[in-house]
């Protein structure tokens, strides 16, 4: 059985082209997508906070955690832990809003007590969204549905967008 070519990206690294939905699913090729985060971004941690912001609100955790992990992979090493929490809680909500509920409540609590143990910074409330993380990890363990737009956290200002 010969091997399937598979897609790269410009440095030869193996990347799947297929479009993607608004929760980071795969579709078929030549189906319309939502435009994927470019990776390795460099953004000041205010700027990070406002464009995960944005799609979180959007609806898009899949592609907010995209975000976070680029300031956690490029940022201070002091600040890995908080971009990392972050980018946890943006897959668990991705994970609950794609009916995953085991996966989104583990996430969402792995999340949390990341952050628990960081110190608010940026401006982000980070007590509060430990308590959302944790609210919604509840709800999401007893079969809640989720909508990622609706249950969007307050980066800033704690709780959810609703």
């Amino acid at each position: 059985m010969a091997a399937e070519a598979r897609d790269r990206d410009d440095a030869g690294r193996a990347r799947s082209a297929r479009p993607r939905d608004g929760l980071g699913r795969p579709l078929p090729y030549g189906a319309a997508g939502v435009e994927r985060q470019p990776e390795g971004v460099r953004r000041t941690p205010g700027g990070t906070v406002r464009e995960a912001q944005r799609l979180l609100d959007a609806g898009m955790p899949f592609h907010a955690h995209e975000v976070f992990e680029d300031a956690w992979k490029s940022g201070p090493e002091a600040e890995a832990p908080l971009w990392r929490g972050l980018a946890q809680l943006a897959v668990g909500l991705t994970h609950a809003a794609r009916g995953n509920t085991v996966g989104g409540a583990r996430l969402l609590r792995r999340g949390a007590a990341s952050l628990a143990e960081v110190p608010g910074a940026h401006g982000m409330d980070v007590p509060g969204l430990v308590r959302w993380a944790g609210e919604l990890a509840h709800r999401v363990a007893d079969g809640a549905v989720v909508d990622a737009a609706r249950e969007a956290p307050r980066l800033r200002g704690g709780g959810s967008a609703s």
